[in-house]
C-alpha cells in the first residue's frame, strides 16, 4: 500500500548445507574480510514516515554470535512494524534474519516473515557454500560462491570502502532471492550532512540498483545515507513509490563507539 515492500533500510540492498548444527562442522577456505563497520550488540532505531507522517518505526539489531555450522555467525535482525493508528488501515509486521558469518560476512541462512494487510509470506533459504547450492522451501538452486541474501547484503555494503569513489561508480555483488541469483549494484553517490532526531552526520550517497528480492520494494529509486567513516551506519533511507516517498531516519542507537562522522 504505502511501501512498507519498499521499507526496509536502507537503505540494499538464501541457501543449503543441510545438515544439523551438532551433525557436521563447515571446513573450507573462507576469505576473510577486514573492517570495523559493526559488531554484536549494534541497534539502530529508526522512525518510518510517510511523506511527513511517521506511521512506523524499524529496528535493525545484532544482538549475538552463534555458532551455525560450526561457523561463528552474526544473528543479524531487521523487523519494521507500524504504529497503532495506521495499522487499523493497514497493518505491517516484518521480520528479516540473517546468519551472517563473522570472518566472509556472507551468510549461511537467511529468513523473511512478512505481514502486510492481507499479504504474508514465510520463505528461508539455506546457503551451501562449499558445494554452491542454496536449499529453500520450493527447491534447491546454484548459486555463486559468497553470494549474498536481501538482508547480509546490507551489511557487506558496509564492509566497503566508498572514500575514493568516483560519482556513478559501483560496487558489484550478487544476491539470491526465492529461486534465483540477481546481479545488485551499489552505486555511488556523492557526500552530504544530514540532520535526523540521533544527530547530525557527514554521510556518503549511495543507491542500491535492486533487481528483486530487496527489503526496499520501491517502484522507484532508493537511497541511503551512510556515515562517511569506517562505521557506515544507516543515518537515513529514502525510497521513492508511486504516491510519494517513504524513509526511514535514525532516532536512537546503542553499541557504536567513536562515531568520527557525527558533527554534534
Amino acid at each position: 500500500m504505502l511501501g512498507y515492500k519498499s521499507l526496509i533500510f536502507p537503505l540494499a540492498f538464501l541457501f543449503v548445507f543441510y545438515f544439523k548444527q551438532d551433525e557436521a562442522v563447515v571446513q573450507f577456505n573462507s576469505r576473510k574480510i577486514e573492517h570495523n563497520a559493526f559488531k554484536v550488540g549494534e541497534r539502530l532505531l529508526y522512525d518510518v514516515k510517510y511523506q511527513f507522517l511517521k506511521v512506523g518505526e524499524a529496528e535493525i539489531s545484532i544482538p549475538e554470535i552463534v555458532d551455525y555450522n560450526g561457523r561463528k555467525c552474526y544473528h543479524a535482525i531487521f523487523r519494521v512494524w507500524s504504529l497503532p493508528f495506521f495499522s487499523i488501515f493497514y497493518k505491517v509486521d516484518d521480520r528479516y534474519e540473517s546468519y551472517i558469518d563473522v570472518e566472509g560476512i556472507f551468510p549461511w541462512r537467511f529468513e523473511q516473515r512478512i505481514r502486510e494487510g492481507r499479504y504474508k509470506r514465510d520463505f528461508y533459504a539455506e546457503f551451501d557454500h562449499i558445494n554452491l547450492l542454496a536449499r529453500t522451501p520450493e527447491g534447491v538452486y546454484p548459486i555463486p560462491q559468497y553470494v549474498q541474501d536481501v538482508f547480509s547484503a546490507f551489511y557487506y555494503a558496509r564492509t566497503q570502502d566508498y572514500s575514493g569513489k568516483r560519482v556513478g561508480e559501483t560496487v558489484k555483488l550478487e544476491n539470491f532471492y526465492k529461486d534465483r541469483t540477481y546481479p545488485l549494484e551499489v552505486k555511488y553517490l556523492g557526500e552530504q550532512v544530514i540532520k535526523v532526531k540521533a544527530g547530525k552526520f557527514k554521510c556518503a550517497i549511495i543507491e542500491p540498483l535492486i533487481v528483486e528480492g530487496g527489503l526496499f520494494k520501491a517502484k522507484g529509486r532508493f537511497l541511503l545515507w551512510i556515515t562517511n567513516d569506517e562505521k557506515k551506519i544507516p543515518i537515513k533511507m529514502m525510497a521513492e513509490i508511486p504516491i510519494g516517498n517513504v524513509t526511514g531516519e535514525l532516532r536512537e542507537f546503542e553499541g557504536i563507539e567513536k562515531i568520527s562522522a557525527k558533527l554534534d
